[in-house]
């Protein structure tokens, strides 16, 4: 062997011994991870946010060989390459040129009732006059999805108001499109009108009507209805019977009011159809709008759907309840993990003689931290649910047997269950914290007088709380994602209201509620319109990302703050 392959040799031997390989290898390894984080970050921001912008309407001609030609009005979603035997395959009638490569595009056509379906595809091969018509609109429905036409007459009480035959911007046109817009706003106002009637005062006195029926049942079981107390609540509930008399007047008016007005809309294949003014949203022509106001209209539908309720089996619309129900438990897991986890290290740090049973008791909660979440789930339905929560009915609520109160899943019995699944985690950061801080500290606070207890509360405490907080900060990550479980005990597809109100007690935490988790598993696995639901599981998921980093964020801040706080008894 030469010398200098005998030195190469060396070299390559020392650099391995160095240990640099590894460092390279670990630094590889962090920055692929990275890399893989933030593509999957963009990739759903950009399929969850692209859903809002106002896609131009393209019209076109679209004539497959052997079949008669005729008019697609839609957007354009996406494109695939296939192959013009795979088409064959599928039923298309093609010619017989081989099996050459052909684009497919994805339309979305609307116009549901209409058409039984407003999605379609097309192959890109057979389109042609494709346009973009400035008075072509869309317009948002509270009710089978989209709408793409041309306004013809706008209507109040069957009288017209506006009409045109043009589907070109001419005086006529604008003018129509602009009683339309007109008629929209007004029954805007109406609906809000009507929604702030139904939830607040009407949602308000069903629930003191509840409330007097429970407490009539309750007074029957004791035995203690007594006429005078019967008269009593007979005259208190003629009082809301009254007042909801009155409610169901003001809506009986507001009703006729936003069915006052309907418009007709002509639709791609030429017919033309009357539909009510009050099923419409959102109504806009994209093809006539300009890139600042395409913006402004994609920050007003960002902000619905931050901010509105689901419709159309939650492939619609926003997903504030699932946001609120998202934080709301969190916040209440949070509040239950964190004393129990702490008292817990404490405990076992402290107080507990370091033998045999403390050990096996601390591998026992390392191990709970690796069972998997749906057996806590399974274990919540059956102890907390089914025994706890029929016992709480049983001494608590018998009035309202056999309706459940808190024998069913609910805000409370979640919070716990997800509190036992993430507890391990607080009670490990919070022993790590304990064992680092230096045993001088004690015995200085000892020495000083202090006893055992005020030690541990002033002093080891506020230096342990970092570690705490690190623990609280892994307990919400993992919770706040968590699904399986929180279907056996009480999450749903749909809340109708939220569990924080104006009525007393204010937070009904044995009401079942919405979770942004759950919602993504609904509208990507159980929808009905798999295509309408896709860009919506990208926006939630990119919104749960976001809650979740949130409530990180201001866990670490607080973390951050108590480690500059005490940073000086550490040194």
């Amino acid at each position: 062997m030469s010398t200098e392959m005998k030195m190469e040799k060396k070299s390559v031997s020392e650099w391995v011994r160095s240990g640099d390989p590894w460092v390279w290898l670990n630094a590889g390894a962090v920055a692929i991870s990275v890399i893989m984080v933030v593509g999957l970050l963009l990739l759903i921001a950009v399929r969850g946010l692209s859903h809002f912008w106002p896609a131009d309407v393209v019209q076109s001609t679209y004539s497959l060989p052997g079949e008669t030609p005729y008019t697609v009005t839609a957007e354009r979603v996406e494109s695939v390459d296939v192959t013009s035997a795979q088409l064959r395959e599928a039923g298309i009638n093609l010619p017989d040129e081989g099996d050459k490569l052909l684009q497919r595009t994805l339309l979305k056509m609307g116009n549901r009732d209409v058409y039984g379906a407003d999605f379609g595809w097309v192959i890109d091969q057979y389109i042609s006059d494709s346009q973009t018509p400035e008075m072509l609109f869309t317009a948002e429905r509270h009710e089978w999805g989209n709408l793409y036409g041309y306004v013809k007459s706008v209507k109040e009480n069957g009288q017209v108001v506006s009409e045109t035959q043009d589907i070109t911007p001419t005086d006529s046109a604008l003018a129509t499109w602009a009683a339309f817009e007109k008629s929209i706003e007004r029954a805007t106002e109406i609906h809000h009108e009507i929604k702030e009637i139904e939830k607040a005062d009407i949602g308000k006195i069903n629930y003191a009507l509840e409330r007097i029926r429970l407490e009539q049942r309750r007074l029957e079981l004791n035995d203690d209805l007594t006429p005078e107390a019967e008269a009593d609540l007979a005259a208190e509930r003629a009082i809301y019977d009254a007042e909801y008399k009155g409610l169901q007047q003001q809506l009986a008016a507001l009703y006729q009011q936003i069915n006052r007005d309907t418009f007709t809309v002509q639709v791609m294949d030429g017919t033309v159809h009357e539909m009510q003014v009050s099923k419409i949203v959102h109504a806009f022509r994209p093809n006539a709008m300009g890139v600042v106001e395409k913006m402004g209209f994609y920050f007003v539908k960002v902000w619905d759907f931050l901010s509105g309720e689901p419709r159309e089996a939650n492939t619609e619309g926003g997903v504030f309840p699932a946001i609120f129900g998202t934080v709301m438990m969190v916040l209440l897991m949070t509040v239950l993990v964190t004393p129990f986890g702490v008292v817990a290290a404490v405990y076992l740090r402290e107080y507990a003689t370091q033998g045999l049973i403390t050990r096996i008791i601390r591998i026992a909660v390392n191990n709970l931290a690796g069972v998997p979440s749906i057996v806590y789930g399974v274990f919540g339905l059956g102890f907390f649910i089914y025994f706890l929560g029929s016992g709480i009915d049983q001494a608590f609520f018998p009035e309202a047997l056999p309706s459940p109160t808190f024998g069913t899943g609910g805000l409370m019995w979640a919070s716990i269950t997800l509190a036992l699944l993430t507890v391990p985690v607080v009670i490990v950061a919070t022993e790590e914290g304990l064992s680092r801080i230096p045993r001088n500290v004690r015995e200085g606070s000892l020495a000083l007088g202090a006893t055992k207890a005020e030690t541990l509360w002033r002093v080891v405490l506020p230096m342990a709380s970092p570690a705490i907080m690190t623990g609280v900060i892994l307990a919400v990550a993992r919770a706040a994602g968590e699904v399986a479980p929180l279907m056996l005990v009480g999450v749903v597809k749909l809340a109708p209201t939220l569990p924080l109100d104006g009525n007393y007690p204010f937070i009904h935490l044995d009401q079942k509620f919405m979770h942004l988790g759950f919602h993504i598993y609904d509208v990507g696995f159980q929808s009905p319109n798999v295509e309408a639901a896709r860009p919506l599981v990208y926006a939630t998921a990119l919104l749960l990302v976001m809650v979740i980093a949130l409530l990180n964020f201001s866990a670490v801040t607080i973390r951050n703050h108590l480690r500059e706080k005490y940073k000086s008894l550490e040194m």
